[in-house]
């Protein structure tokens, strides 16, 4: 009985030990399982639920919920899991150890703005109510999940194996990038997935921003809770970001918001600096 209890002990303690050293490639590699197995669930769920699902995805509460909530909330379970089999999640949600800089605030203020011209602009009455209360509520697994494992889990290991802040900025978002390139397997054109995929690269640098600015990761995960539902409800669906610009003179203000975002990533590509101690080997390896 102690040998098993032993040796339970020794696999968590390596499976710790793995994803406490880090690094670039292990956070790729943590991404790719992940996509794995939240497109996974996604696909099962479509196989049973699929007459639940409209090709207009947001026309009825129950295909928001099984075309997109039940996948969130799945996703969100495994990485919870992971980062409960770790032991990372205080150190996730404390204080980010590097501080922001000023110009940084200028990230979060611009997404802030997009959504509450969003939120008085989308046609409500183009919606059944309850469309838009799962699809709001869809943003809070959004938020949790995508920032929980870019802004969190990646930029931590990456941290750990000393990057500089730089490399963080860009590995983590472009691992956030990358995880919408799933697109192509719902048969999305080519083109349209690369614009998406160098537009996500671009909010990711800004969700990166925010993290800094605001020092906390809860904050990145609350505007990215925010930012898609009103994007999706706001033009009409899922990467359709401008269909419905002009039809509002506050989604009219709002429509130059995915161009200001690149210009914002590009200014952090330029003037991010910084670099946080890797931790010693013992304390990285210590469960």
């Amino acid at each position: 009985m102690g040998d098993r209890r032993g040796q339970r002990t020794l696999t968590t303690r390596g499976w710790h030990d793995f994803w406490a050293k880090g690094g670039i490639w292990r956070s790729f590699v943590l991404a790719v399982v992940y996509l794995a197995l939240y497109l996974g669930a996604g696909r099962l769920i479509e196989l049973v639920f699929g007459d639940q699902i409209e090709a207009d995805l947001f026309a009825t509460p129950q295909s928001v919920f099984f075309g997109l909530m039940l996948p969130l909330i799945v996703g969100s379970l495994l990485l919870t899991a992971f980062v409960l089999s770790v032991g990372w999640f205080r150190e996730l949600f404390a204080r980010q150890p590097i501080r922001g800089r000023w110009w940084m605030w200028v990230a979060p203020a611009l997404i802030l703005a997009a959504i509450v011209l969003r939120l008085l602009g989308i046609d409500y009455g183009s919606y059944q109510g309850s469309v838009v209360a799962v699809a709001m509520f869809s943003g809070i697994f959004i938020g949790f999940a995508e920032e929980l494992l870019t802004r969190g889990i990646v930029v931590k290991m990456l941290r750990d194996a000393g990057s500089s802040e730089w490399i963080v900025m860009v590995i983590s978002s472009l691992v956030f990038a990358l995880l919408h390139s799933a697109n192509l397997l719902s048969g999305q054109p080519v083109t349209t997935v690369l614009v998406t995929v160098v537009y996500t690269f671009g909010f990711g640098v800004c969700m990166y921003l925010t993290l800094r600015a605001t020092g906390n990761l809860v904050w990145p995960m609350l505007l990215h809770a925010l930012f898609d539902p009103t994007l999706f409800l706001s033009t009409g669906g899922i990467d359709h970001a401008g269909a419905a610009a002009g039809q509002d003179v506050f989604l009219t203000i709002a429509g130059p918001a995915n161009l200001v975002i690149m210009l914002v990533a590009v200014v952090g590509l330029v003037f991010v600096r910084g670099h946080v101690q890797a931790r010693p080997v013992d304390d990285v390896l210590r469960p």
